[in-house]
């Protein structure tokens, strides 16, 4: 069963309201047993409570592209509607649908309650058409003991579908290398949907290209213009629900840098650019593990929080207690998420050559902006990103402790107040392993999901 509703508001209000409730054509693909979510990870998070004895059905954690635009400049001076849905098992009785919400000090807040009854005649039962052809990408067991992955196809015409198979396989391979999802492929059932566009390609509306593409993802989200999101949520379901699926990657046919990934939404990714296998797995670790941005020298939309609370996600920290009292002796390790993971002798906060690091990255920032401006071939965009990353291979690999799980100042977007698990990993730059913590994190997930 699907709840689609209507979120609304700016900065300082939200409001809900009921879009409409549907009968999903297919069986659901989870493990009944598994259907209380223990991660405490999402800025939001939704309760399937029965209505006659409270008791939780189903629980799940998410983020949402409101979440996000919330914290831009545009939410402090308009309002705007987003359409998002819950999903949970239909259920045999009246159920209440409660949805929470962090409050300022990261503490669960009740902020919407629905009704629903299964036998309510307007409930959407309607048998309707699937887009495309549903493809069994890689099939290891019953969708109740996997974790069910779906593979989107955006932009691409009905002669490009044998190059949507290439794309997903060939980025398969790719995930399925790194690890810890390398050691968990046989965990994994892997579909496909690729519903045929009118032309080749996404909207990027900064260089006047627009394309009414069966899913909607367009470069330029929050003003970005390497962030891909969709914004037609009723496009993405209505195609989305004739796979069994929890969770999406939205296969964008593009060559231009660029992608994005939400916890519990979807991720995406432009499949043809030289750095697409590094883009796919990262945002793919924002929506599959709720994994944060532990980067913090390239713009973003998003405005900085007044205080550093404790962030929700699993591989960054403010390094405070959630109370603020005061450290044991000096001591932050013990408000550490991944305290359990560092050695006696690596010093909290962990040193490493931070000034060195930013002066290079500002430079490498210019240099990328003035490629944009002057619009010239993606190649130039990419032998930066080499050159980058090949001067930050050699840096990071003469660090006292590399390959060490500390806490490094710098990440979540800021270059004081959170630190990272580790010198590198995948959510720092575009290197291709994740950091320890990040891979305990991904394996949590997995757990939650599948038998293996």
């Amino acid at each position: 069963m699907r709840l689609d509703y209507y979120h609304t508001g700016d900065a300082k209000q939200e409001t809900f309201s009921l879009d409409r409730v549907v009968l999903e054509p297919l069986l659901w693909p989870g493990d009944l047993s598994k259907s209380i979510d223990t991660t405490n990870l999402g800025k939001y998070s939704f309760e399937v409570r029965d209505q006659k004895t409270k008791q939780v059905l189903y629980s799940r954690g998410f983020a949402s592209i409101y979440g996000e635009w919330e914290t831009t400049d545009e939410a402090a001076t308009i309002k705007r509607t987003f359409s998002e849905s819950l999903r949970f098992p239909a259920p045999e009785a009246p159920v209440e649908i409660v949805l929470k919400k962090r409050d300022a000090k990261n503490e669960w807040r009740d902020i919407w309650t629905h009704a629903v009854d299964p036998k309510d005649i307007f409930i959407d039962r309607s048998q309707q058409s699937a887009p495309a052809p549903l493809l069994a990408i890689q099939k290891m067991g019953d969708p109740a003991t996997k974790v069910d992955l779906l593979l989107l196809g955006d932009g691409y015409t009905a002669r490009e579908t044998k190059k949507f198979v290439a794309d997903a396989r060939r980025l398969l391979d790719v995930l399925f290398a790194t690890s810890p999802f390398k050691e968990h492929r046989k965990d994994f059932n892997v579909w496909g949907l690729c519903p045929p566009a009118h032309e080749s390609g996404i909207s990027r509306p900064s260089t006047g290209i627009y394309h009414d593409s069966p899913v909607g993802a367009t470069y330029d989200a929050f003003g970005s213009e390497r962030y891909v999101l969709t914004f037609d949520n009723h496009a993405l379901r209505k195609v989305a629900q004739f796979a069994p699926y929890e969770f999406i990657e939205i296969l964008a046919n593009n060559r231009t840098y660029g992608g994005g990934g939400i916890f519990n939404l979807y991720s995406t990714v432009a499949v043809d650019n030289a750095f697409a296998n590094y883009v796919f797995v990262h945002e793919f670790g924002h929506h599959f593990a709720g994994l944060a941005d532990e980067y913090y020298t390239s713009d973003v939309s998003y405005n900085p929080g007044a205080e550093r609370i404790e962030p929700w996600e699993p591989n960054v920290s403010a390094l405070r207690a959630v109370t603020d009292v005061p450290a044991i002796a000096g001591d932050r390790r013990p408000f550490l998420k991944w305290k359990d993971m560092i050695s006696p002798e690596t010093p909290i906060p962990t040193p490493w050559n931070k000034a060195e690091f930013e002066k290079y990255s500002r430079e490498i920032q210019k240099r990328r902006a003035k490629i944009r401006k002057d619009k010239l071939p993606e190649n130039v965009m990419e032998a930066l990103f080499r050159e980058e990353l090949a001067h930050e291979r050699k840096m990071f690999a003469a660090e006292k402790y590399a390959g060490h799980v500390g806490a490094f100042e710098g990440a979540n977007y800021e270059p004081k107040g959170y630190y990272r698990p580790e010198i590198d990993c995948i959510m720092f730059t575009r290197t291709a392993h994740f950091c320890a913590v990040c891979r305990r994190a991904i394996e949590r997930i997995i757990g939650l999901y599948s038998n293996g």
